[in-house]
This record gives C-alpha cells, sequence and structure tokens, in this order.
C-alpha cells in the first residue's frame, strides 16, 4: 500500500475517531446537565415541600375563623409528595393557598382578583385528585373592570366553601359525573356559580350541610346585607349554588357610609 494512501486513511481513521470523541463528549455534557438541572429542580421540590408541611402545621395549629378544613392540604400535599417532579407546578399552587389562608384572610376585605386568584388556586390543586378524563369546566371572565376588581370589596375566602364542597361532594366515580364552575365580573354584578353531579349518599340533603353550617350566609348578610344573592338547588342528583354580589351598590354604600 503507497504511503499517500496509507496516511490517507490513517488520518480519515484518526477524523472518525476524533468525532466520536467529540459527539461523546456533548451527549456527556448533555446528560450532566439535564441531571444537574433535575438535581436543582428536585432540590427545590424538597424544599418547598418542607415550607408547605410547616405552613400546614401552622394551619392545623391556629383556630382560624372562616378557613378552610386543614386535612384537604394534607391529603392534597401527599399527593402532590407521591411524584413532585410531575407535579412541580402544584406545589407553586399550594403554596399561594397557603399563603393566602394565612396571611391575607386576616384582612377585613381584599380585591376581587386576590379572591379569584385564590380560587383558580384551590381549584387547580384540587384538580390533581381527579382523572385526566374528569369533566371539569372552569371559565373566568373579569371583564374590563381594572380598577373596580383591584379595590378591597370582598371578604377573604367567600367563594371556598362553594369550591370546597363542589370537590367534596361530586360523584367523581360515575362516567357522567363532572364539576362546573363559573366567575365573573358583569354590569357591577360579582357572580359564582357552581354545579356537580352529587353522589347518591344523601350528603347534601342533610339539614345542616352546604354553606358550612350557614357561616357563610352569615358572612355575607353582616357584610353585603341586600346587595347579595345566594341560591342553591337539587335536581336529578345535580347540585347547582349561585352566588351573586352587586359589588358596584355595594361599594357606593361605602362611600356615602350608608
Amino acid at each position: 500500500m503507497p504511503v499517500t494512501i496509507l496516511f490517507s486513511y490513517n488520518a480519515a481513521l484518526l477524523y472518525q475517531i476524533l468525532a466520536v470523541v467529540l459527539l461523546l463528549i456533548v451527549a456527556f455534557s448533555i446528560v450532566l446537565k439535564k441531571a444537574l438541572k433535575e438535581r436543582s429542580l428536585r432540590k427545590t421540590a424538597e424544599e418547598k415541600l418542607k415550607d408547605l408541611h410547616y405552613k400546614v402545621q401552622n394551619l392545623e395549629m391556629e383556630t382560624i375563623k372562616h378557613k378552610l378544613n386543614p386535612h384537604l392540604f394534607k391529603n392534597v400535599l401527599n399527593s402532590i409528595q407521591s411524584h413532585a417532579y410531575q407535579t412541580y407546578h402544584a406545589l407553586d399552587k399550594l403554596a399561594g393557598v397557603l399563603d393566602y389562608i394565612l396571611y391575607e384572610s386576616d384582612d377585613q376585605l381584599v380585591s376581587i382578583n386576590q379572591e379569584v386568584k385564590f380560587a383558580e388556586n384551590l381549584i387547580e390543586i384540587n384538580r390533581i385528585k381527579l382523572s385526566p378524563l374528569f369533566d371539569l369546566n372552569v371559565k373566568v371572565d373579569m371583564g374590563k373592570y381594572g380598577i373596580v376588581l383591584n379595590e378591597p370589596l370582598v371578604p377573604p375566602l367567600i367563594f371556598a366553601t362553594l369550591i370546597e364542597n363542589a370537590f367534596k361532594h361530586a360523584d367523581i366515580q360515575n362516567e357522567d359525573a363532572f364539576i362546573s364552575i363559573r366567575m365573573v365580573f358583569h354590569h357591577g354584578k360579582l357572580v359564582l356559580e357552581v354545579a356537580n353531579k352529587i353522589s347518591e349518599q344523601p350528603m347534601l340533603r342533610k339539614e345542616h350541610s352546604g354553606f358550612g353550617s350557614g357561616s357563610l350566609q352569615k358572612r355575607l348578610e353582616a357584610v353585603y346585607g341586600p346587595h347579595y344573592k345566594l341560591d342553591k338547588e337539587i335536581k336529578d342528583r345535580i347540585y347547582k349554588v349561585s352566588l351573586k354580589i352587586d359589588v358596584i351598590e355595594y361599594k357606593d354604600k361605602m362611600h356615602t357610609g350608608g
């Protein structure tokens, strides 16, 4: 074999070896980078889980008026922890809900935007307990009332009981089960409508069930007087509740001192 041909052959072989080595280095770098990123995410998730555990413990230790049942958050936290990496976004939702309950709910009134954001987070952390095929329909339409939406006009956690009841009492096992939640601000009125298929067990038909033993209505009456309407209906195992608050009328009453 001539020297030039042998040299060309060896050079080509060397280039191939170098190319393979470079590919291996690049592949190793990508794998290492991905592993470091996953490790960082896992560490962040673990730290957030510790923080959430601490908040849940604080929630249990305090006797907080108009708060949700802390067992709800324990169950959700356990569900998230079992597959924390895949549901990393749910940790932020749960953290937001706990922060709102522990800190914001001490305020006498919060803005509509704050309450709606809390409600959306509450829905999302409950969503992880449902099958991906479950019919959960959520609609939020706050219109274009930016200034009003940021004013302190609603009591904190005013939506909590109605939304929590939907997930608590929904018959999630049936193929025709559903939960529908609609939050709308239109023509000066804040509206929350919730509907769900309920279990055959007559839990919601008991005299003191539904609205948290009347505490919700008492809060609404104390704050809004005649400027709200709360209706519920059970028909064909479908539970519907509608809360309408005339926020503009209430705001005008506050400004006039009426």
